[in-house]
């Protein structure tokens, strides 16, 4: 007898949904609130209308606390230009934060940048650096890591201050030349300059270091100052040695090569060599001992006299610092730390947009710049503050998970709430940071 077929076919029944966009209390910055609430904690609102107070006239809507923390707030929320900033605005949550009757218009926005200027620029330096001092008074060390260099940003238009340089992304473009220069323990941008692209890699040094020290707190009695060769300099060695700090720098000489041949190398290690000698140039003051080493990289095979020979193949470092009772080995393991401000650079400029906001105007862009790298500070000094695991994610992952959030904006009881999915992966994560940061401030 036949088993009686039990197979059947399912049927799969979709759903189908409609798509529109009429919700007009939706926001993609749920992390904003948070933000919001450190940033004003932390007395940025106070401080940037005691330096750009706003004089109010019957045709004005937006004050200059409004215009500047909004390019700010987009800033950390990886917006960076005018028109996305104008429509960044429009955000419900943008909206009740800031306070404002509408969206800010881009044109609005290069308007009263350019009334602020030159000075104004200059103010809002002066100012963020109280903020800065502030920060790095959170760090009892008497002595910090000072990672100073510098980084080209190009442009594609005919912006004033604008020039070609040095430029090895784009060889020939216009573009400009920041410096900057970062506390090492805490990532921290102390300053920064807002330069044309011919300006050489250590162009000031020695006047931009005056500016650092000067914010520095009191108990911060001195600097260890570590830069790559663009900074080998004489005059910036007699600075450093004359007001008792201390420098490891990567030389740069046209003949290092032949001089790193001519030296007497002693083995310290299966694969390290070392050597030292003194050296001046003729702009120096004094002759400074500079200190080498070269790593064996492999052997190649060469003939000589018809016969052939492995020959052994060199990487070679050489570097002038005055730092005292460490091996040059050990020297060569300090300064391969320095590369890890070259990601603090890339996540300044390329994840903070710092100088990727720019206008035909130089000093408005000077301000632009200012107010990226104040998101970056922001950024690192709220997770430094409030939880150190967080702290060492780049801006970018931070920005992914905690701050570009979708939720609801909704009004009730007289308070204002943000909705967000009970569903979303890292809720437990978002409100324990919340509460770290809240507890911080």
């Amino acid at each position: 007898m036949r088993d009686k077929d039990t197979k059947k076919e399912v049927e799969i029944i979709t759903g189908k949904v409609k798509n529109n966009f009429t919700n007009e209390r939706l926001t993609h910055h749920a992390g904003l609130g948070v933000i919001w609430d450190y940033i004003n904690a932390k007395g940025l609102i106070s401080l940037i209308n005691r330096v750009f107070p706003t004089t109010w006239y019957n045709s004005l809507k937006f004050s200059n606390v409004q215009v500047l923390c909004s390019i700010v707030l987009a800033n950390i929320s990886g917006i960076h230009r005018l028109n996305a900033i104008e429509n960044f605005t429009k955000d419900p949550l943008v909206n009740h934060l800031l306070s404002l009757p509408g969206k800010i218009e881009d044109s609005t926005f290069k308007d009263r940048l350019l009334k602020l200027g030159a000075s104004g620029a200059i103010l809002l330096q002066e100012g963020l650096f109280s903020m800065t001092r502030k920060w790095l008074s959170q760090n009892n060390l008497s002595r910090i890591t000072v990672d100073c260099d510098s980084t080209v940003s190009t442009v594609f238009g005919k912006q004033e201050g604008a020039a070609k340089g040095y430029n090895p992304q784009k060889k020939g473009a216009s573009a400009y030349h920041p410096l900057l220069c970062y506390c090492s323990e805490m990532k921290l941008l102390i300053n920064s300059w807002f330069r044309t692209g011919s300006a050489y890699t250590s162009n000031g040094i020695c006047e931009f270091l005056k500016q650092t020290i000067a914010v520095l707190p009191k108990h911060m009695k001195q600097i260890f100052f570590r830069a790559d060769s663009g900074f080998f300099s004489g005059e910036l060695f007699d600075f450093l040695e004359a007001n008792g700090h201390q420098y490891l720098v990567k030389v740069k000489l046209k003949n290092l090569n032949d001089l790193l041949l001519k030296q007497n190398w002693t083995a310290s290690s299966d694969k390290n060599s070392v050597c030292e000698f003194d050296y001046k140039a003729k702009e120096w003051k004094t002759s400074r001992k500079l200190k080498a080493i070269r790593i064996l990289t492999g052997y190649k095979a060469v003939e000589l006299f018809g016969e052939v020979h492995q020959a052994p193949e060199y990487k070679y470092f050489c570097y002038c610092s005055n730092l005292k009772g460490l091996s040059i080995d050990e020297l060569h393991v300090l300064y391969g730390a320095r590369a890890e401000s070259e990601n603090w650079i890339e996540h300044t400029k390329n994840q903070l947009h710092a100088s990727q906001t720019v206008t035909d105007d130089f000093h408005v862009n000077d301000i632009l710049w200012q107010l990226a790298v104040l998101g970056y500070n922001l950024s690192v000094m709220m997770r430094y503050e409030a939880n150190h695991t967080v702290w060492r994610q780049e801006p970018l992952t931070f920005m992914r998970w905690f701050i570009n959030v979708p939720g609801k904006v909704v009004n009730s009881a007289r308070q204002v709430y943000v909705k967000m999915s009970a569903y979303y992966r890292d809720a437990s994560k978002w409100e324990k940071f919340a509460v770290l940061v809240t507890s911080s401030v």
